[in-house]
């Protein structure tokens, strides 16, 4: 029997994760590739039994989502940070399968100390996808990965493959196309000396209407001409369109529009949205009554954005926030105290299940 949650609370939807699973499944099956969930993108372990048939593993940014993904998915874990500390790189080996440094520096620092597994180094191929220099993997100045070929091929006895992370929520399959094949150019004689070779993620492939078949044979040719397993890395691919954030109306102003506080906070539990400066979505966003949706915290500019209902919004209203799975749960904050969202899951059968609450002991035990 389904139970009544109170919000604010993130709902996943089990029945469109596994749409998004089984397309996974499918382009591991025409391609060859293999899949990582990536971490930094959702890590919301609950969910993982819904995802491990689907998928080979987690891939990580740090120690903590290094052990959070060889303890709670299990699977082929790969291991990636932008520095390794000192006092992190052996508790890091005894995790991974495979550990991907981010510079030569990094590389020969603690290969010796990795030498009991694989060994990867980030390759920056100076383009991307991104609109956002924020999230730019080839901005000026990037610290991410190596890109002078010379000096690559100096360390290539100490890795065994590279990663390549430059897709950003890239729903262009040709632009992926001739992406991949200056890469191939640019890098191809690196590409066919190693074994492996991560494409990273931001490929939007489980979108409405991508030419999955036509990513897969492109994978598979790219596989077959360097003779290396290729992965993938799918964050927002793997669970978009698979959780809302679900709200209610606290109270109703009017300051020359009418504006609608509700029980949380874009700071707070949506903060990739204000990182970037893109309103919330919510559906179906139609009707003749406008409202600006605004959060409860004390930013100001702490606003949700302005949508349409077909009826005016009252005090007890329920909205349901759309498309919050990826760098949502992840990025949620204690910011004014505001309460945190719990976690919910709505089976396939419709039935809901609370997974976790939180209290003022969590908000207590997250200071000192």
């Amino acid at each position: 029997m389904s139970v009544s949650i109170p919000t604010p609370h993130y709902l996943i939807d089990a029945a469109a994760l596994r749409a998004n699973m089984e397309k996974v499944a499918r382009l591991r099956e025409l391609s060859g590739a293999k899949a990582l969930l990536a971490l930094k993108c959702f890590a919301t372990w609950s969910a993982f039994d819904y995802m491990r048939p689907f998928m080979d593993g987690t891939t990580s940014s740090s120690l903590y989502e290094l052990r959070l993904g060889r303890q709670k998915f299990g699977g082929e874990t790969h291991a990636y940070s932008v520095a390794w500390a000192e006092d992190e790189i052996d508790e890091a080996v005894g995790y991974a399968d495979k550990i991907i440094f981010n510079s030569i520096g990094q590389l020969e620092r603690f290969a010796d100390r990795a030498s009991g597994i694989a060994c990867g180094l980030r390759l920056n191929p100076q383009i991307s996808t991104s609109g956002f220099d924020l999230a730019d993997p080839a901005r000026p100045f990037s610290r991410l990965g190596e890109w002078d070929s010379e000096k690559i091929a100096g360390v290539l006895d100490k890795i065994s493959g590279f990663m390549i992370h430059y897709n950003c929520e890239n729903e262009d399959f040709a632009l992926f196309d001739r992406q991949l094949t200056d890469i191939e150019n640019r890098f191809g004689n690196l590409l066919a000396q190693v074994k492996w070779v991560s494409l990273g993620g931001g490929i939007h492939f489980t979108g409405e209407g991508y030419p999955l078949e036509a990513l897969a044979a492109r994978l598979k040719a790219f596989a077959e001409r360097f003779g290396v397993q290729v992965y993938l890395e799918p964050g927002e691919a793997a669970i978009t369109r698979t959780a809302t954030l679900e709200v209610t109306v606290l109270d109703i102003l009017h300051n020359g529009k009418d504006l609608a506080v509700v029980d949380s906070s874009i700071e707070a539990h949506l903060l990739d949205l204000l990182i970037y400066r893109l309103p919330a979505k919510i559906a179906p966003d139609a009707g003749p009554h406008s409202y600006m949706i605004c959060g409860k915290s004390c930013l100001a500019g702490d606003i949700f954005g302005e949508f349409a209902f077909p009826e005016r919004l009252k005090v007890g209203d329920r909205i349901s926030v759309q498309d919050t799975a990826g760098y949502t749960m992840v990025k949620k904050n204690w910011f004014n105290g505001v309460k945190m969202p719990a976690i919910a899951i709505r089976e396939e059968d419709g039935t809901l299940r609370l997974v976790r609450s939180f209290g003022y002991e969590d908000y207590e035990a997250s200071l000192s």
